[in-house]
């Protein structure tokens, strides 16, 4: 029996030690770093698919210690980062938009020497956002104006933040009005009434107006308190049973009118 319980002992404390081993292993080797980064990035952005948003998650870090990265690379890895969390979700948010400055700063210092992110990245970043928002080309255009910076600047981070920010909003903010659009189209497949539309971008604007400028992401509450529905039955209100035979107003046009309405109120970059 003493022999057992030895042999027992000696068994026990193999595989205590073969424990201790197996975790010293995955310290050394960064796993255990990796694993704890990773399940942090899950909890933070809460993801439909787990299993699939971690393989993509260690696909993307395998990529970026690739040193010799294009700028493409950095560009589709920092927007990956980016697409993470949504806006509304600050503090998730705001973490994976240092991480993708980070990495666009990484690709200018390898081939600069310098820090910060250059102008030329910045501005693509912006415009693959916009176009990854939904946002036409068309639409995006006069915003990206505003807040582009030149090809061989240095964007420093919170310029970067704020344009990141701009963008994501500016996208939500466009298919709010698309909504909008389409309450007041009694007809789908017809132009709404002008004198309907433009009483919706009157509430619009007033809305803007009202809200804090010091925060891009405020337009987007205050356009947001404007229900669809409301508007729809606000409208009804004011021509009860009138049928469409005045001047109208297809969509993209609504949407120019109200994009310009946001836009008018981003702050340009000098």
């Amino acid at each position: 029996m003493a022999e057992k319980r030895r042999a027992g002992a000696v068994m026990s404390d193999s595989a205590s030690a073969k424990c201790e081993s197996d975790r010293e292993f995955l310290s050394q080797a960064g796993v255990s770093a990796l694993l704890r980064a990773a399940l942090l990035k899950l909890v933070e952005s809460r993801p439909e698919d787990p299993v699939g948003f971690l393989a993509e998650h260690f696909a993307h870090l395998s990529s970026e210690a690739d040193d010799g990265g294009s700028e493409h690379q950095a560009v589709s890895r920092a927007l990956w980062h980016l697409s993470l969390a949504h806006h509304s979700q600050r503090s998730a948010f705001n973490s994976n938009i240092r991480v993708a400055y980070e990495l666009l700063t990484q690709c200018g210092r390898r081939q600069r020497g310098v820090g910060g992110v250059r102008g030329r990245l910045y501005t693509e970043t912006l415009q693959c956002l916009c176009s990854e928002g939904g946002l036409s080309g068309t639409t995006a255009a006069p915003l990206l104006r505003r807040i582009q910076c030149h090809d061989f600047e240095s964007v420093p981070f919170e310029l970067f933040r704020q344009g990141v920010l701009t963008c994501s909003v500016f996208a939500d903010y466009i298919r709010k009005s698309q909504c909008l659009y389409a309450a007041v189209a009694s007809v789908p497949d017809r132009p709404a009434e002008r004198t309907l539309c433009q009483a919706v971008l009157a509430t619009l604007l007033e809305a803007l107006e009202t809200a804090d400028g010091a925060d891009v992401a405020r337009y987007l509450e205050a356009s947001a308190k404007i229900s669809p529905a409301k508007v729809a039955q606000a409208m009804a209100e004011v021509h009860p049973g009138k049928q469409q035979d005045g001047p109208t107003m297809d969509a993209q046009e609504f949407e120019d009118a109200a994009a310009a309405l946001f836009i008018a109120r981003v702050r340009m970059v000098t």
